[in-house]
């Protein structure tokens, strides 16, 4: 899959994702992290700065999906933070739910896959 490819796939994704969670935050919170993690004030926080974050990444794939340059650079940064959110997870897997856990690594995990092995 090339880089254009791949960035017309996961970008809209990202921006669904993003606003979804601006959205129902709490809604989402819950079920990704827990309802007893997604009662702390601070988690909302965070989950607006990751929605906000992911937006923006979507933005950016598409806008810079015919250039060359900026282009792959932007899918690797997309790739990163996905491998991040994918580690992040794990490591905190105990503390939250299988199902949130289970969504956020496979989906994370594919996405920063996907981004990472598109060829220019």
């Amino acid at each position: 899959m090339g880089v254009r490819r791949g960035a017309l796939l996961l970008a809209p994704g990202r921006v669904v994702l993003g606003t979804a969670i601006m959205l129902a935050l709490e809604r989402v919170t819950s079920r990704w992290l827990g309802e007893e993690n997604a009662d702390h004030p601070v988690v909302g926080d965070l989950a607006r700065g990751l929605a906000a974050r992911d937006i923006a990444l979507g933005i950016a794939a598409l806008v810079s999906l015919d250039d060359p340059v900026a282009g792959p650079r932007v899918q690797a940064g997309c790739a990163a933070a996905d491998a991040v959110d994918a580690i992040a997870t794990v490591i905190a897997r105990e503390s939250l739910p299988r199902k949130g856990v289970a969504g956020a690594v496979l989906v994370a995990g594919a996405s920063a896959v996907a981004a990472s092995t598109s060829p220019t």
